[in-house]
């Protein structure tokens, strides 16, 4: 049985982008998220954040913040009614320290977190909806195969080349109509991580 998510970046679509955030303290959440999340929630859809940390891979902040903010993190979620099925992260970047310097196929653009999240939570991925703030988050959603993805730009459309087959939305309330009730699939067994 498999089911659609809304999968989420962070930085950016569930909080404020203020640089590399991981600390509790200046974590804003995004108007508008709790409200997306419940009514995904409310159509069966999985919550499944998916989100690059680099910072952890520049050595900023440990994985061990990160691990502490996603925990408070996800018990608000949880409070306000639309409870995280899954985050996903990638601490990886090609200008990291040590053993995070390396390119890796979870890292979006690369489409592995969404992937791995298919896999693991048994994901319908083309029912499935992806918002993210960046040309990157769009890309992996299209190359993973989520059906829709949406370009959260409150401030305007970010520079760059712009992906075939998006929505651009200014407010996350605006997703909602892109999310619909659903339905449950049968398949056979799932594919493993290319």
């Amino acid at each position: 049985m498999t089911r659609p998510a809304l999968f989420l970046d962070r930085d950016g679509v569930i909080n404020e982008d203020s640089g590399y955030t991981h600390r509790i303290a200046d974590f804003v959440f995004m108007p508008g998220i709790f409200d997306l999340c419940r009514h995904a929630r409310g159509c069966g859809l999985a919550l499944v954040v998916v989100t690059n940390q680099a910072g952890i891979g520049r050595g900023l902040y440990t994985e061990a913040d990160f691990l502490l903010l996603t925990s408070w993190m996800e018990q608000r979620f949880a409070a306000e009614g639309a409870a995280l099925d899954r985050v996903y992260f990638c601490p990886d970047h090609p200008d990291g320290l040590g053993a995070f310097r390396r390119e890796s196929a979870f890292r979006k653009p690369n489409p592995g977190m969404l992937l791995q999240a298919r896999d693991e939570l048994a994901l319908d991925l083309p029912a499935s909806v992806l918002v993210g703030d960046k040309w990157s988050d769009i890309e992996a959603g299209q190359r993973a195969g989520v059906g829709v993805n949406l370009l959260y730009a409150p401030v305007g459309v970010p520079a760059g080349p712009q992906p075939p087959r998006i929505s651009v939305i200014t407010d996350l309330w605006a997703a909602m109509p892109h999310i619909k009730p659903g339905t449950t699939v049968r398949t056979g067994l799932l594919s493993g991580l290319p």
